[in-house]
């Protein structure tokens, strides 16, 4: 109760400033985005895909399959993200520049607001589900030497310590090297990460329902593949959790 007492003492002498144009948070529950940022963000909702979480554009009727998921269905059981991903030509968004900052500009910090926002937007998804453990999709060793950081422990992370859950990133790795994905059409991302993913033969996953956690859903290639390589391994159903999906 002080530890709480505290902090609101603290807000309200320092408040927290907008991630993205540094305005002051006053009388809102979080910690990343001012009201009008905030506006500009648009959320997931329903109607979706039932599967891999895409948001239908038309507002009216119930969640079904998509096209793509009935197609080539993924080795995931679920996929759901907080928000929608802009593209290229939103540069100036608030969510897509955040996410930037954080993933390119070394900017740690901003991994726990937005792990928290993850967390929280996502708990109707999240309490559906009887998880057992939080894995966040790996990088390569040299892309992490090079960035210093993987962007997906530092969400999983806070995501695991609101709802209690543990998170092991040395359970899943990237034994191969990839070209990025960016440039790259959906069939090429899913050729391109084919057979990328291993699982540490020391940390066995049989039976376990796992949260597969990443920071932006674009293709699902990468998450399928990860998918493929858990439930190879026994895992009983692959759950994946994003900030943000490109739609």
């Amino acid at each position: 109760m002080l530890g709480v007492r505290l902090g609101r003492a603290l807000d309200w002498l320092y408040p927290p400033r907008c991630r993205f144009c540094h305005e002051r948070i006053i009388g809102q529950d979080e910690e990343c985005f001012c009201h009008g940022c905030r506006a500009k963000i648009r959320l997931v909702s329903h109607p979706l895909c039932t599967t891999c979480g895409r948001p239908f554009l038309d507002a009216s009727g119930e969640d079904h399959l998509c096209g793509p998921c009935l197609m080539h269905p993924p080795y995931f059981r679920a996929a759901r993200a907080w928000a929608c991903y802009p593209g290229e030509e939103h540069r100036d968004h608030p969510l897509r520049e955040v996410l930037q900052r954080f993933k390119y500009g070394r900017r740690v910090s901003l991994g726990k607001p937005l792990g928290r926002l993850m967390a929280q937007g996502c708990s109707e998804f999240l309490t559906g589900q009887s998880l057992d453990i939080i894995i966040p999709v790996p990088l390569h060793p040299r892309r992490l030497r090079w960035r210093g950081f993987n962007q997906a422990v530092i969400l999983a992370w806070e995501v695991g310590r609101l709802w209690q859950l543990p998170v092991d990133p040395f359970i899943l790795f990237r034994s191969r090297e990839t070209p990025p994905q960016t440039q790259l059409a959906e069939e090429e991302r899913r050729k391109n990460m084919r057979g990328a993913f291993s699982l540490n033969p020391a940390k066995p996953v049989q039976g376990q329902r796992v949260a597969l956690v990443d920071d932006v859903y674009t293709s699902g290639a990468t998450v399928n593949e990860c998918s493929r390589a858990l439930m190879r391994a026994g895992a009983k159903e692959v759950f994946v959790l994003t900030l943000a999906r490109t739609v």
